[in-house]
This record gives structure tokens, sequence and C-alpha cells, in this order.
């Protein structure tokens, strides 16, 4: 347990400081080393050999790479696709990645799977390079405190169980117990971050902001549901064992995956009042 801990706080305290602290093209390295790690668990997750995973890998940070310099380097007419490619991630986390594990994965899977690494781990990666920093933390300690909540209510209270083939120790109670913990969150942020002041000036604007974070919160039990599902097709526990006491890299960021992507969807969609 205290491995775990320290474990946490160590990785925690280096993100934020280079997230803070880092020159967008810095931060996206560290970004990109992330990516990289990400996509060799995941190719293992679609049966792909050592060397095969290496090349997958290789080819998901080369993608990061370009979609960063496009965004970053390119002028503000170029940078219009930014919009079009959060909405299509946005598409895959509401629409596909439901529909697919409700379905389930058939016998394609890991070929499907493979096909579909590039638009689970690149525009979250990009979202987290190009939100103001703010952001991406109010995003992040988001998808925390919805994890936390449902993790308490679901002990707490916890007897239906919400999706038994893919992850049965959540349950419904932990979804509302998740879902009253962010709006919690998303209230006391609105009161004490003088940045969400334009957004929050009528009582349009406040649905809109609450209703946006149950959106976000949908978003981050759908990425956690997703790489549950990817681990029981692979038969494995956990998605890797690069952290002590936590797993792979996927196991700490699945939620995150499907959260920041829409979340800089809809940051582009509401402008200030």
């Amino acid at each position: 347990m205290a491995q775990r801990v320290l474990t946490a706080v160590v990785l925690l305290a280096a993100f934020l400081g280079a997230l803070f602290w880092l020159p967008r093209p810095a931060f996206a390295v560290v970004a990109a080393v992330f990516i990289g790690l990400a996509a060799l668990e995941w190719g293992r997750l679609c049966g792909m050999a050592s060397g095969i995973g290496r090349a997958y890998a290789g080819t998901l940070v080369c993608g990061f790479g370009l979609l960063f310099g496009l965004a970053w380097f390119g002028a503000g007419s170029m940078q219009a696709w930014l919009g079009y490619l959060f909405g299509a991630a946005s598409l895959f986390w509401i629409v596909i990645a439901p529909l697919w594990m409700a379905r389930g994965f058939g016998p394609f899977a890991k070929r499907l799977l493979a096909l579909a690494g590039p638009a689970v781990l690149l525009p979250a990666g990009l979202a987290l390079v190009v939100l103001p920093p703010s952001l991406v933390l109010a995003v992040l300690a988001l998808v925390w405190v919805a994890d936390s909540a449902a993790y308490f209510a679901g002990r707490a209270l916890g007897k239906r169980k919400l999706a038994p083939q893919i992850s049965p120790g959540k349950t419904w109670e932990g979804v509302v117990g998740g879902l009253l913990g962010v709006q919690v969150y998303v209230i006391i942020c609105a009161f004490t971050v003088p940045m969400l002041d334009p957004y929050l000036e009528g009582g349009g604007q406040w649905l809109l902001y609450l209703g946006a974070g149950a959106v976000l919160f949908v978003m981050s039990v759908i990425g956690d549901l997703f790489e549950s599902a990817v681990k029981r097709q692979a038969s494995v526990k956990d998605s890797g064992k690069l952290l002590p006491g936590h797993g792979g890299v996927l196991d700490r960021i699945d939620s995150a995956l499907a959260a920041l992507p829409v979340a800089a969807f809809l940051a582009g969609l509401v402008p200030a009042s």
C-alpha cells in the first residue's frame, strides 16, 4: 500500500511540474513518451508480437508528433481541423465504444482494436498538449473525483451491477455516487475558478456547465469500461507492469482517454458570453 501511494504521489508531482512549467513543445515530448508506452501496452492487448508492437507504438508516436506540429506551428486556418478531430473522437467515445461493448468484440476483435488504437490514444494526447494547463488539470481532477466518489459509493451502497461481464465490481449505485461527486466538484469550481466567470452569467449557461460535467463523468466511466473490456478479451488483469502497485500506463489513464478529447470538443463549442 505504501509503495502504491508513493508511486502515485511521485508520478502526480512529476506530471504537474511538467504540465505547468515546461514549454508546450517540451511537454509534447513528455506526452509522446506516455503515448508510446500506452501504445506498447495496447499492442500487447491486441496480441501483437514484440517487434510488431514496437513498430506500432513508434508509428503512433510519429503520428502524434505530426498532429502536434500541425496544431502548434500551423496557421490559424490550418488549426480548424482540430475541432473535427476532437468531434470525431467524441463520436467514437459517445457512440461507437458503447455499442462495441454492448455487442461484444467478436472474432476479429484484436485486428479491429489495433485499428482503433489511434482513435483511442492520439486525440487524448493532443488534447493534453493543446488545452490550457489549468483546463487539463480541471478535467483530470474531475476524472479522479469521479473515480473516487464512485468507488466509495459503490462499496457502501452497491448492489446492482453496471456491467458484470466487463467489470463486475462496478455498480449503478457507484455511478450515481460518482455523478453526484462530480456535480459537487464542478459547482465548487464555478465559485472558486475566476476563468469560469464569463461562462456562467445566466441560468442557461449554468445548465450547460452542469451538463458538461455530467457528460465528462459519463465519458470517464465509458473509458474505464472500454479498457476493462479490452483487457478481458486479452484475458489479463492489468495492461502492464510498468507502474509498481498500479499496473500499466493504460490502467492509470483509461478514463482520461475518453474525457480529454470530449472536453476539448466541448471547450471549442461554447464561447464565453
